[in-house]
């Protein structure tokens, strides 16, 4: 028995002394650290009071980064910080994020970062000490591979490292990584995401380095962004006219290259320009055999520059996720550059404007190769791309061209140490990534270092952001009610209007009534006083007026109602046959074609009165234009508003009746009379029509 005890109390002791953890679970830095703050009597020096375990070891490794203590990096902070941002309420997570924010600022500057496991363990952690920084706020029971962090840690954190994301779409980015984990993201997605980015940079970097298209690229240091066409199943087409040729189809940041492919090799590129002002229209299209339009495969590009617009197909056998995702990346890079010449953005700041764009097809790029679950929507993922789609979107490009235009200053007091209350510039972290980017970026070697995040404040651009995206959120639920309330049937479609308009009909019934004069009292009693309001000159008063209880209407049924809605009730046509349903099309066309002939007819008269072709009605026309231009010039609005008036509602007044009948009939015959001008079709070619 005492050997047992003796045997069970060593086992103890080890298991105590950690000798034994790699059997039961897998230590993690913060146990190793969590440790050596309990062993070590110097780390209590090195923990901030404010700050929770998780963020003050997170502080630990920022200094360490950084290379002075935590006591100097606090100081530092104090003395940068103003008042509001040290605010005791929010202390915790603005140091946090001033630290984070200078660790990422000199990590960012080591030679491809995104391959170290380390880097991208400590963005994590970051994100995870950002959710809980306060030293009361509830500890995390697991800091292992099963840790998540939600979408606003994400938001924060990730855009301080410009290649992670950005400030516009890392919402958009977040749900993209988290549609599989009910909105959490995991390490592991999180790892597999940079290490997809790490292979697109790399991808980037060779095939801007190599020879392809270097005679076009070298003048403007233009970045191959993508390449397509080379892989015989996924050919690339070009229609131009009735031509049809496959080759090779290269996006640069400047322009869209295509090679024609011959028996051996390809041609020299055509040239379709994005980053000129050539009113460029780039949009999906539909292509398919002898012109027809079948399949929606297609990008059209048009350009004052071209004499008929150029469509390139992208062929594959189920959807249209290739031309979506070339239509995306091909307007990112136009939208990009109409961004700049809008904004008159020059030198180093539209070095970094088309960064901005390179980085968003990069990230698209990574989300490719790692995404397979659901087709990804890449209008959300570009920034240009979804700002062109937000309501407000605009004003967003308007704080982003304002942050350019002070960049110069904030460039000329980098030195300075309010400075690092900013997170890294796109631009000065490209070079750390293992390529250049730019004409200007070798000008400057200190580059931009202020970003589009601030410690403890929202940026103008942030907040732009949060409105826009308020705004959009109110947008899909308006359009969800609009597909919601949407009809299939000509017949359906007309019901409904005829029952929306139907209050509009019933005004128009009650003017009827009282111009023909149905009911000779009432109408009698409406021709007063309104003669007696427009004489007194109270027409705008009375409009004012009817405006008014509109509102008041508006706002007294919001009241009652308490935000309920009546649904519309209409009463459903009887449903038609295949047969019924082609008839009553054929009749509409036809009376569609009898009215535009009418149409057409009346034009024809005037043109033959004003060119004097029956002489006679077009002097008694050109009489009545003269009469009614004196009378115009000369008689007041007023008056002429009354007796406009007075002659619609008082020609079927029993005074009148008989008198309007009779001119009624003299106008008719008149216009009956008159000849229609003549007209003489002339129909082209077929072969100037094939041109």
């Amino acid at each position: 028995m005492a050997m047992v005890s003796k045997t069970r109390n060593m086992l103890e002791g080890l298991v105590r002394d950690g000798s034994f953890k790699w059997l039961v679970k897998n230590r993690t830095s913060f146990d190793e650290e969590f440790e050596e703050k309990g062993s070590s009597s110097s780390a209590g020096r090195n923990w901030i009071a404010e700050l929770s375990p998780v963020a003050n070891i997170v502080v630990r490794r920022c200094a360490k980064i950084i290379g002075i203590s935590v006591k100097e990096l606090q100081e530092n902070f104090d003395a940068e910080a103003s008042d509001c941002i040290k605010h005791p309420s929010q202390y915790a997570r603005n140091i946090l994020e001033y630290c984070c924010f200078r660790a990422l600022a000199l990590s960012t500057k080591v030679i491809g970062y995104l391959e170290d496991k380390k880097f991208r363990r400590l963005t994590f952690e970051m994100m995870l000490a950002w959710e809980l920084p306060a030293s009361d706020s509830q500890p995390i029971d697991n800091m292992d591979e099963d840790a998540t962090v939600g979408k606003e840690a994400f938001s924060r954190i990730a855009p301080a490292v410009p290649i992670i994301a950005n400030v516009i779409i890392s919402d958009n980015l977040f749900e993209v990584l988290t549609e599989s984990t009910s909105g959490r993201l995991q390490f592991s997605v999180y790892e597999k995401y940079l290490s997809g980015l790490e292979r697109a940079i790399r991808k980037l970097k060779t095939q801007s380095e190599s020879s392809l298209l270097s005679i076009f690229r070298s003048a403007r240091g233009e970045k191959i962004l993508e390449v397509d066409g080379t892989v015989t199943t996924q050919p690339v087409l070009q229609h131009v006219g009735i031509s049809t040729w496959p080759g090779r189809l290269i996006l640069t940041d400047h322009a869209l290259y295509f090679e024609p492919l011959r028996v051996v090799s390809y041609d020299k590129a055509k040239v379709y320009e994005l980053s000129e002002d050539l009113k460029q229209v780039v949009k999906p299209e539909l292509t398919g055999p002898w012109g027809t339009r079948l399949f929606d495969k297609a990008v059209l590009y048009k350009s004052v520059s071209l004499s008929e617009p150029v469509i390139m197909e992208f062929p594959e056998l189920k959807g249209h996720t290739r031309r979506d995702y070339w239509l995306s990346i091909i307007l990112e890079i136009l939208y990009a550059h109409r961004f700049i010449h809008k904004f008159h953005i020059n030198g180093i700041e539209r070095d970094e404007i088309l960064l901005k764009a390179t980085l968003g097809i990069l990230r698209v790029q990574a989300l490719k190769d790692i995404i397979y679950t659901s087709p990804l929507c890449f209008e959300s993922l570009l920034m240009f791309n979804h700002c062109d789609q937000l309501p407000g979107g605009d004003l967003v490009l308007e704080a982003l061209a304002s942050m350019s235009s002070s960049r110069e200053l904030d460039r000329t007091n980098s030195s300075n140490a309010g400075s690092r209350m900013y997170s890294i510039s796109a631009l000065a972290m490209a070079s750390n990534l293992g390529f250049m980017f730019g004409a200007s970026s070798n000008d400057n070697e200190s580059g931009l270092c202020v970003g589009e995040i601030t410690v403890g404040e929202m940026t103008p651009l942030e907040r732009a952001i949060k409105e826009s995206r308020n705004n959009y959120k109110k947008v899909v639920l308006a359009q969800a009610t609009v597909d919601g309330v949407k009809v299939e049937g000509i017949d359906t479609n007309l019901a409904v209007m005829k029952e929306l308009l139907s209050p509009v009909t019933e005004i128009g019934k009650l003017l009827l009534s009282l111009a023909y004069w149905e009911d000779p009292l009432k109408s009698l009693m409406f021709c007063l006083i309104m003669s007696y309001i427009i004489f007194r000159g109270w027409l705008g008063y009375a409009f004012a007026l009817m405006f008014t209880l509109m509102a008041v209407f508006m706002v007294l049924t919001r009241f009652f109602s308490q935000g309920g809605v009546d649904e519309l009730k209409v009463a459903a046509p009887p449903v038609k046959n295949k047969v019924e349903q082609l008839l009553a099309v054929q009749n509409a066309i036809s009376l569609t074609e009898e009215f535009i002939q009418d149409g057409n007819i009346v034009l024809l008269k005037f043109r033959a009165l004003i060119l004097s072709i029956f002489p006679q009605a077009s002097d008694k026309f050109a009489a009545a234009l003269l009469i009614m231009g004196l009378f115009l010039a000369f008689v007041p609005s007023k008056y002429i508003i009354l007796l406009a008036f007075l002659e619609t509602f008082t020609r079927y007044s029993p005074g009148r009746k008989a008198s309007t009948e009779r001119w009624t009939r003299r106008v008719r015959e008149w216009w009956f009379s008159i000849p229609a001008a003549p007209v003489l079709l002339e129909r082209e070619g077929e072969d100037k029509k094939r041109r």
